[in-house]
């Protein structure tokens, strides 16, 4: 290819989502129930104060790209948020993939679920084989930079932060397991609750007040729990005064 006057940026010379593959089907560690339904919750929850749903992409397992020199290369988040992007790639199309030097924006925070066979690697303890891509943590730390890095392990119901400063993650001191965001302001932490008809520990989001923000799923039973006390206190009214209403 030629070289033209100015150059051409990333996003007009180097592939794009729909080139690159999306799924290796050698690839071991498939996601297992955990990691289908940790997800979902984070996503959710996910309501951040200064920008609207089209202005966050949330992706969960799928290939992000990340070097630009090496346009094979990518990690795969159990969870991660970008915001400031539109929800929909290029405002049209379900993303097969995350390719940052399309989307002009690093994720803002990653969260990985420990596993047996990526632990190591998600808490940064592995080196480097200097024949084969960096780590997780390097491409996080040093590569994209996301501001925030957070770790949950299921098991022990421990849940880790780090966050960027300058040019490496320092981990954050926890108060009661949450860890707040001011620029988003949201906070991110352990709650014991029932999720999908499992209880357990899980990782989701609160507000400024420290209520747990609901799912849309909860925001509706919600609703309905009020709709029904509402009508009970007025069958009870009605009753009072002697009316008995057909219903």
């Amino acid at each position: 290819m030629y070289q033209t006057d100015p150059p051409l940026s990333p996003k007009e010379t180097l592939p794009t989502m729909y080139d690159l593959p999306s799924e290796d089907p050698e690839e071991r560690g498939l996601p297992d129930q955990f990691h289908l339904l940790q997800p979902q919750l984070l996503t959710d929850s996910f309501q951040p104060k200064n920008y609207s749903f089209g202005e966050i992409f949330t992706g969960s397992d799928i290939n992000l790209y990340y070097d630009l020199r090496h346009t094979l290369w990518y990690k795969r988040p159990d969870w991660f948020a970008a915001l400031g992007v539109p929800n929909l790639y290029e405002n049209r199309d379900l993303r097969l993939s995350y390719v940052v030097w399309q989307e002009g924006v690093n994720p803002y925070i990653m969260v990985e679920l420990l596993s047996p066979g990526t632990e190591k690697e998600d808490l940064g303890q592995t080196l480097r084989d200097v024949e084969k891509p960096p780590t997780k943590w390097e491409v996080y730390e040093q590569i994209l930079r996301v501001p925030y890095y957070a770790i949950f392990d299921r098991y022990k119901s421990e849940f880790k932060m780090f966050q960027l400063n300058g040019t490496s993650y320092s981990q954050v001191a926890l108060s009661d397991n949450r860890f707040w965001m001011p620029d988003i302001e949201l906070g991110l932490g352990v709650w014991i609750g029932k999720y999908k008809g499992v209880e357990m520990s899980w990782l989701r989001w609160y507000d400024a007040e420290g209520n747990w923000l609901l799912t849309g799923e909860e925001q509706k039973g919600k609703l309905l729990e009020e709709e029904k006390l509402k009508t009970e206190k007025l069958l009870a009214q009605l009753k009072a005064l002697g009316i008995k209403p057909n219903l």
